[in-house]
């Protein structure tokens, strides 16, 4: 018996342009909508699909193979997952690994999540690269592709829509969990001090991936979680030596509220990481502007840099900051995607402040990019006057 899937359920998929592909269910059935993009990574496929930066989005996989290693709870980004969709060329019914608990399709049924396979996710590729990143549609009910494009009249383009306010958190709550393997090191700066006290950071939750509140923990840190609702007041309440903008969906100039939040806590000078959505909301709060990509990048494959020094960086945005709007008297461009030339990467020139457009958590380099904890680190450190011995 072949271990991919021989499901005969049909399936459609329609984009907003009115192209029509045919494949084979798999997964939840029914129908369901959402902004459709691709994703190169040829592992990580559970990180991408229980990450909360995916919210609203129906993901193509390019890589022709999924679900070959099945799922486990250790992979998990978040508590569930996060997308409305999936899209693959072939699929594993059969998995084989130590560690896996259940096949992907299963995982994605009991979560009812719907998705199609069989499809050639190259020419899906090609047209989305062409054409930009657009809603589509999958359903194993509709199989009529002019009712089922119809359907997507209905639903908002993902420029202008807020959807940080459907995954942050809506409670406090501490995260002590670290990675499984901590690093040279991040075991060097923990006890590179004579503090009787760990350093506090707080992380402003705008769909914050597991793992990076992980690695923050590697290095010792005590991790406060909150909502994105929280006060500048309440945020200084737990005196923190450190605050931290996460990743998370949607356009984040929709996010009205945050860039706001943001600007109010700059004068307090407390050192400040952002990564992703906190990397254009740290942006938009110091008087840049964002816009909406093409066509996004999302894999694990993106150089980043400035000089002749390149990361290969971990990335799933939709949005950039735009250079031309960056005031250059105070913050300083530090990074660029070296694909397109998006900014990648903020400093201010005056504050303990910086940002990244890449996910160093994620480790694709495999540690190139782990750097950006040690730097949050010695900046916290330095702010609060520890002396190293």
């Amino acid at each position: 018996m072949s271990i991919f899937s021989t499901s005969s359920q049909p399936a459609l998929l329609v984009l907003a342009d009115g192209s029509v592909f045919r494949g084979w269910s798999f997964g939840a059935t029914g129908t369901v909508v959402g902004e459709i993009v691709f994703n190169t990574g040829m592992t990580g496929y559970q990180e991408v699909l229980t990450d909360p930066s995916y919210r609203g989005q129906i993901v193509t996989f390019t890589y022709p193979e999924l679900g070959n290693t099945g799922v486990n709870e250790e992979d998990e980004e978040s508590s569930a997952p996060q997308v409305n969709g999936a899209i693959a060329k072939n699929i594993c019914e059969r998995p084989s690994n130590w560690r896996s608990t259940a096949s992907l399709p299963d995982y994605l049924k009991q979560h009812n999540i719907p998705g199609i396979y069989g499809i050639d996710t190259r020419a899906l590729t090609r047209k989305l690269r062409t054409a930009g990143a657009m809603n589509g549609a999958i359903s194993s009910t509709i199989l009529d592709p002019e009712q089922l494009r119809k359907q997507l009249e209905l639903i908002p383009s993902m420029e202008g829509l807020n959807l940080v306010k459907e995954v942050s958190t809506p409670d406090v709550y501490e995260w002590t969990e670290t990675t499984d393997i901590a690093w040279e090191f991040a075991s060097t700066l923990r006890n590179q001090t004579d503090s009787s006290r760990s350093l506090t950071v707080v992380a402003i939750d705008f769909g914050v991936k597991r793992n990076i509140l992980r690695r923050l923990a590697s290095y010792g840190c005590r991790v406060i979680v909150v909502p994105i609702d929280t006060s500048p007041e309440e945020i200084l309440k737990y005196k923190p030596d450190g605050i931290f903008l996460s990743n998370g969906p949607g356009d984040p100039a929709a996010v009205e509220s945050a860039p706001e939040l943001i600007k109010s806590l700059l004068d307090s000078q407390i050192p400040t990481f952002g990564i992703c959505m906190g990397h254009q909301i740290l942006g938009l709060s110091l008087g840049a502007k964002t816009f909406k990509l093409k066509f996004g990048h999302r894999g694990l494959n993106q150089p980043c840099g400035l000089t002749k020094q390149v990361e290969i960086t971990s990335q799933n945005h939709g949005f950039a900051i735009d250079i031309d709007s960056i005031p250059s008297t105070d913050v300083e461009v530090t990074h660029f995607n070296l694909n397109d030339r998006t900014v990648a990467g903020l400093k201010h020139k005056t504050l303990p402040i910086f940002s990244v457009q890449y996910h160093p958590e994620a480790s694709p380099g495999p540690h190139d990019a782990d750097y950006l904890f040690e730097k949050f680190i010695t900046l916290m450190r330095d702010h609060r006057g520890d002396r190293v011995v």
